[in-house]
């Protein structure tokens, strides 16, 4: 069946703005927000690890994030690390978090009332009491995670897995882009420990700008006692009488005229045209004053 005619539009195609077309930011230009991540969790990290380190205060050191892929990463965490495949509490996002070997061996070594040296070479694989620190590292990991993304709990913040190489964990897939960033963490008296992050590339704007914004609360109400609604001035008005006055009356006006009024029981309290509150007239250090009764809806 053809139609009689040529199909003619029913009206004209919508026009978007550029501003409505425009595409959100790149991955790449994320980087800055995932480097203010890895200064929270530095600053939630730093006094977790200091009970393993007889009491001394750390400092952290973040360096800036970059790209890389697996086989780079890899030559920078080493062949001896502790490797945790991490969940965020962002539906398909993982974060991979690596503390190098030597770090893990020298707090070992702490505990035990050593210097807090590792040993060179490294061996080939973590003896049972690396391990059992590991895991205490792994609890403080995932903790300071959780307050960096602004979780309540830990729990959105788990090991998914674990390995002692970075190729055994099987992370992400090959050849796949990285965003990457290394926390160095340290009191002075040794070589900084490394805590090295990372994810995919595409996966910055889901972290970062979807469920959980990195480094903050999740959203909710805004709070008005914190920047930058704290200073925000809002004049009130207070309308002790509101009263209509004839025009003969308003005409005969003189210096000495009398205007009976009525204050009235309940005195609105707006601001601009919204009604916030009512209260009643009183004095308070010998100057009018108005005590609120009720709070606005």
């Amino acid at each position: 069946m053809k139609p009689e005619r040529a199909p003619i539009a029913e009206r004209i195609a919508a026009q978007h703005c550029p501003e409505l077309l425009r595409r959100g930011p790149e991955p790449v230009d994320l980087l800055p927000q995932f480097e203010r991540l890895g200064e929270r969790l530095g600053r939630a990290l730093a006094p977790a690890l200091a009970p393993l380190c007889a009491g001394k205060s750390l400092t952290c050191a973040v360096q800036p994030p970059r790209e890389t892929h697996e086989g780079e990463l890899a030559d920078r965490i080493g062949t001896l690390a502790a490797t945790l495949l991490l969940s965020t509490g962002v539906p398909g996002v993982s974060l991979l978090a690596a503390l190098d070997g030597g770090a893990v061996l020298a707090l070992v070594d702490r505990a035990f009332g050593g210097p807090g040296q590792s040993p060179a070479p490294l061996p080939v694989a973590f003896p049972l009491s690396a391990r059992l620190m590991i895991e205490r590292i792994e609890a403080l990991i995932t903790a300071a995670l959780a307050a960096a993304f602004g979780h309540e709990g830990d729990q959105a913040v788990q090991a998914q897995r674990r390995a002692t190489r970075l190729a055994e964990l099987g992370a992400y897939p090959a050849g796949i882009k990285l965003a990457a960033l290394t926390l160095e963490l340290g009191d002075g008296s040794t070589a900084p420990w490394r805590l090295t992050l990372a994810l995919p590339l595409t996966m910055l704007p889901k972290l970062l700008g979807g469920g959980v914004r990195a480094g903050s609360t999740p959203r909710g109400e805004a709070d008005p006692a914190a920047a930058p609604f704290a200073d925000l001035p809002l004049p009130l008005r207070a309308v002790l009488v509101d009263m209509s006055v004839p025009l003969h009356a308003v005409s005969m006006l003189e210096v000495g005229s009398v205007l009976p009024v009525a204050v009235a029981r309940a005195v609105p309290i707006s601001i601009g045209a919204e009604i916030v509150a009512k209260g009643t007239v009183g004095a308070q250090d010998d100057r009018i004053a108005v005590q609120i009764t009720t709070i606005a809806a």
